[in-house]
């Protein structure tokens, strides 16, 4: 049975392999920088190093887009769909001029720097100062699509 709490859209943005890589490459480096106080203690500094660029990388790389129902979840914000206007795709220049130069301050964005597609939502609603809302996406095609069957 299919409830209007069952996301039409899911996705996660998690950090690239390479941030992962670099978080190894910083225990190391950590290791490296304690080895002159014995082997512990760069056993201890690699551990501590690997963990803490690990946490760092999983804090600034997990977040969740989903369109239920009735909502757009993107991170923390819950917007009602029936407050979201038309849904438009954002590739390359388009994007990059989206959350740069022609951003709105008043503007909801939710960017990831290393995915370079999004989706740009108008908000129709008067109540609400939000011009837009902006999301970078892998699949701004299925998120667009998604919003607009939701609508």
């Amino acid at each position: 049975m299919t409830t209007s709490k069952a996301p039409t859209y899911d996705e996660r943005l998690t950090a690239p392999t390479s941030w992962w890589f670099i978080a190894l490459l910083t225990g190391i480096a950590m290791a490296l920088i304690f080895l002159p106080y014995g082997l512990v203690a760069a056993l201890i500094a690699l551990v501590a190093g690997i963990c803490l660029a690990g946490l760092f990388v999983s804090s600034q790389g997990s977040l969740r887009i989903r369109v239920t129902g009735e909502l757009l979840v993107a991170g923390d914000a819950r917007i009602p769909l029936k407050a979201l206007g038309e849904a438009q795709v954002l590739e390359g220049e388009e994007a990059r001029a989206w959350r740069t130069y022609r951003a709105d301050m008043r503007a909801f964005m939710l960017m990831r720097s290393y995915v370079t597609t999004a989706v740009r939502v108008e908000v129709i609603d008067p109540d609400d100062p939000t011009p837009y809302v902006y999301l970078s996406t892998r699949t701004p095609d299925r998120l667009a699509e998604a919003i607009r069957a939701s609508v």
